[in-house]
């Protein structure tokens, strides 16, 4: 949609001769409407300019207790990436990665491109090497190492067995970083086996449990791509989902990378495949610091959006800003200014999209000097792990709001 203009011309007078000379009195204009200002009345009024063209904001540091508490949670989350930092621990994940076969893989992948790309007449190929090496690991990953735990399997029996709750981790458990256990038991009546499937943050207690859901994966791959060299993102979602953004020097962009999905470079998977609404998405790099991602998986907001009430925008602006400091105050000037180029590459990338989506929603007219990119296939599938049940509670199972569900209200 675009902005009103705050006045509105009066009707041309007609061709034809008129009886009188004298010119008509000027309509009265309307109003200017301040831009930060909301529509008084209807809600039909076009919206403010600021909603195309938003009057920057100030970062405010956090003034108030929900505030406060967002941004220590997010500082917790940020020292996630650092921890693959650890070159034991990257010695260790090299250890377990068939590096051959990676390799090998990427390799021809990365051939077939560039055959590809000479085939087309491109000057260049789709990915590069390095992008190749991700996406080899993402498959040996998703196939053969890690598996997904919805309801553990009794070892004694070989039966599924059933959630009964949460207890404490014990000390074992603790020690390898457990932040929770789930408790399940065994439903055969000449079993009744229960079962401990411990929650581990910790990445070395990862590499060896080798299963979890998403938490777990995004965190175990994330730090098997830091092996290999790639530059790594690890995406908190507010939504209850974590994943991984990789950075292409090929194409010079952040890549979306889902170990659980074996999705590349899908970021619509979320909000046209699962249905789910986004309110937050904010991804953490060890040099990096910080970035609020949310409009590379919210393209369109009022459709896929929810409301973002941790703290006001000028606070998470601040936020952001402190994480970033903390990271990368330490760096060189050269990193420094890498960093900063990447960081207005990336708001550039954000703003097509918001201009794509109103330039859409305003008409093919105003969308035509603009390369809109549909969904693709492969981002309108549903949640391939988890249970039917489960992913229907957690509203990713294809269906976008209630109202849209099997049962829902408000649907036919």
């Amino acid at each position: 949609m675009s902005p009103s203009h705050p006045f509105h011309p009066s009707s041309s007078s007609s061709s034809s001769s008129s009886s009188s000379n004298h010119l008509r009195p000027p309509s009265t204009p309307r109003p200017i409407q301040r831009v930060n200002s909301a529509p008084t009345s209807s809600a039909n009024l076009p919206p403010p300019y600021v909603a195309v063209r938003p009057v920057p904001r100030q970062p405010q540091a956090p003034s108030d207790s929900a505030s406060t508490q967002f941004r220590n949670f997010l500082v917790g989350l940020s020292e996630t990436p650092v921890k693959y930092e650890n070159p034991g621990l990257l010695d260790n994940a090299l250890s377990v990665i068939p590096l051959d076969q990676i390799y090998g893989e990427a390799e021809e992948e990365h051939m077939l491109f560039k055959a590809q790309a000479q085939s087309l007449g491109h000057f260049k190929e789709e990915w590069g090497y390095q992008d190749c090496v991700i996406r080899a690991l993402l498959r040996w990953f998703k196939r053969v190492f890690f598996t997904w735990v919805d309801c553990p399997i009794c070892p004694n029996c070989r039966t599924k067995t059933e959630l009964q709750g949460l207890t404490p981790p014990n000390q074992d458990e603790i020690v390898r970083g457990a932040t929770r256990t789930e408790l399940y038991k065994c439903p055969k009546p000449e079993c009744q086996r229960h079962e401990r499937f411990p929650r581990y943050s910790d990445v070395w207690a990862l590499l060896e449990a080798r299963r979890g859901r998403c938490g777990e994966w995004a965190n175990c791959f994330s730090m098997l791509c830091r092996a290999v060299g790639g530059r790594v993102r690890w995406v908190w979602n507010s939504e209850d989902h974590v994943w991984t953004e990789v950075y292409s020097e090929h194409q010079q962009r952040w890549v979306h990378v889902d170990a659980c999905e074996e999705a590349w470079d899908q970021p619509r998977l979320y909000t046209e495949g699962w249905g789910k609404r986004i309110g937050y998405c904010i991804a953490f790099s060890h040099d990096g610091g910080a970035a609020d991602v949310t409009r590379r998986y919210v393209r369109n907001p009022r459709l896929h959006g929810m409301p973002r009430t941790r703290c006001p925008e000028e606070v998470l602006l601040y936020i952001i800003d402190e994480i970033k400091g903390k990271r990368r105050n330490s760096l060189s000037d050269s990193d420094k200014k890498r960093l900063m180029r990447e960081d207005m590459m990336e708001e550039q990338e954000f703003k097509e999209y918001v201009a794509a989506v109103l330039a859409a929603e305003v008409g093919a007219g105003a969308a035509a000097h603009l390369d809109l990119q549909p969904p693709s296939e492969a981002e309108k599938r549903p949640r391939e792990t988890g249970r039917g049940e489960w992913t229907r509670m957690r509203g990713e199972d294809g269906y976008i709001g209630p109202a849209n569900r099997p049962g829902g209200r408000g649907g036919p």
